[in-house]
């Protein structure tokens, strides 16, 4: 049976763990291959070493990429453009969660979310077209999260950051319409799933108590795990999603219909 992505070839950002981890097994699971971009070259070299194991040689490559600098996003892009043979699936994955109200958030750590969440997708995506074009149909899919769309009290940056991936897909995605591209742009937006990112929350409370008190904030009554993201990007990458572009993609158990 032919798998939903085969012959599609993607490249993954903040893939040495969690959300990019996850998308990027299923992607090769699904018949893609990958490349493993993160800060944590090793992390992303150990998780692109267990793929080709379990997978075959050449499925997955791993790149180092400091999604802020400009510099690496282009020799990365060009260095997977090369190893996979072309280029048609970016995953603006890399991020990072800062709390702090409006007055005790420093400028500091605002302007380091909006470098890694933002900054990362305007780079990643201005490069890559390059690439996509002679991959299509292609598709950008930027990862973006429920408090791009709902904010809280104390999350100015992240909520900001996350909205601001929210416009910037749409915007890419007319950008490549108008450009009469077969390039799709689109942004996933998930609640509370079980990955790294939640550890501060599990350090102050404890995993069983942060877990449980997340959960009762969604509908469903549980946290989302990185396969329902992982599943959710597989449909966007595969040609499934043609006619999909400029959207948002809501994984939330429910909290944005409340």
């Amino acid at each position: 049976m032919a798998g939903r992505l085969d012959g599609k070839k993607a490249f993954i950002s903040g893939a040495a763990q969690g959300l990019g981890a996850a998308i990027a097994e299923r992607f090769v699971e699904e018949g893609a291959q990958v490349s493993l971009a993160d800060l944590n070259h090793a992390g992303a070299q150990a998780q692109a070493a267990a793929i080709n194991a379990a997978h075959g040689e050449g499925r997955a490559f791993a790149f180092p990429l400091d999604v802020t600098r400009e510099d690496q996003w282009i020799f990365a892009l060009e260095e997977a453009d090369d190893a996979m043979g072309g280029l048609s699936v970016l995953v603006n994955n890399a991020g990072i969660m800062r709390g702090g109200d409006i007055e005790s958030l420093s400028f500091e750590i605002w302007k380091q979310v909006m470098e890694v969440n933002v900054d990362s997708v305007f780079l990643g995506s201005k490069h890559a077209l390059k690439y996509m074009r002679r991959s299509q149909p292609g598709s950008i899919i930027n990862l973006s999260s429920i408090a791009g769309l709902v904010a809280a009290h104390n999350t100015p940056a992240y909520n900001t950051s996350k909205a601001g991936v929210w416009l910037l897909s749409k915007s890419i995605a007319l950008h490549c319409a108008k450009q009469g591209l077969d390039i799709r742009s689109n942004s996933l937006h998930p609640t509370y799933i079980d990955t790294p990112i939640l550890d501060d929350i599990r350090d102050r409370f404890g995993a069983e108590e942060a877990e449980a008190k997340l959960a009762r904030q969604v509908p469903l009554g549980r946290i989302g795990v990185p396969r329902d993201v992982a599943d959710a990007a597989v449909y966007l990458a595969s040609d499934e999603s043609r006619f999909m572009t400029g959207a948002e993609l809501k994984l939330d158990g429910g909290v944005s219909a409340m």
